[in-house]
């Protein structure tokens, strides 16, 4: 099988592009994480930059350490989200790519 090398070329810059596009846009993009069944939520945008962070009021008379801890597993759940946010684009972004025999992205 016979590659056109030019236009594998072209796609590859078409798919450059929108990999660029898209990297922009999950930058952009916001998730938010949850723990203690959403008595703690995290707003973080795909460059893992925390938003923000809000806590129930039913917490506030909760012990530090119990606080603590429900603040790190919504950090924890964001970067999560963000990260399979990602993994999801890139999948999507080399679907459908002609890529030579036995090249694996």
């Amino acid at each position: 099988m016979d590659f056109d090398m030019n236009n594998l070329l072209q796609q590859a810059q078409a798919m450059q592009e929108k990999m660029k596009q898209a990297q922009e846009d999950v930058a952009k993009a916001e998730v938010t994480g949850e723990s203690g069944a959403g008595l703690v939520k995290v707003v973080m945008n795909g460059r893992h930059d925390v938003k923000s962070v809000t806590i129930d009021d039913s917490l506030m008379g909760e012990d530090k350490d119990m606080l603590e801890d429900l603040l790190a597993a919504a950090v924890n759940d964001a970067v999560r989200r963000v990260e399979r946010q990602q993994q999801d684009m890139m999948k999507g972004m080399t679907d459908g790519f002609p890529f030579p025999p036995g090249f694996k992205p």
